[in-house]
């Protein structure tokens, strides 16, 4: 079977819903999770969107989840250390979920990255998308994926 993500709240390629975004509560959406490769020792989390105008924005990095997790409530809070995983800094210079807020245009695509990891990442909180994958480099054993569009009204 292959390593998926999929949320309760939207499906693969379809409109995120209001409250996770920027002008709802913006509320880290649930995610649900299929099993991971055999030897998954961790799974770390990066949401992004790429259509930004500035460039790749990074929205959410989770890291150091345990390889059993297969789902992640809807609404995580703000913070270093969750019971689920450690946060680390987002573009908006926060810890923890940022959701979409793109301007006023074409909708953006969000793309919620999942991988498995081989190994449990010695990382301290608030580390950036880029420490993030080069503590992976050689570490990834698959995978999974979801992208969510959003448009401003």
């Amino acid at each position: 079977m292959a390593f998926e993500l999929h949320s309760p709240a939207f499906s693969s390629g379809a409109d995120i819903p209001v409250k996770h975004t920027c002008d709802g509560p913006d509320l880290s959406p649930p995610l649900r999770l299929t099993e991971p490769p055999a030897k998954t020792k961790s799974l770390a989390l990066i949401m992004d969107d790429p259509d930004a105008p500035v460039g790749t924005w990074v929205h959410w990095i989770l890291y150091g989840m345990p390889a059993a997790l297969r789902e992640l409530a809807e609404g995580l809070p703000g913070g270093d250390v969750l019971g689920v995983g450690t946060q680390g800094l987002n573009d908006f210079r926060k810890v923890g979920y940022g959701g979409p807020c793109p301007p006023r245009g074409p909708a953006h695509r969000y793309f919620f990255k999942l991988y498995a990891l081989d190994t449990e990442l010695n990382l301290p909180p608030r580390k950036t998308k880029a420490d993030l994958l080069k503590a992976m480099e050689g570490h990834v054993l698959g995978q999974a994926e979801l992208m969510g569009r959003y448009k401003r009204k």
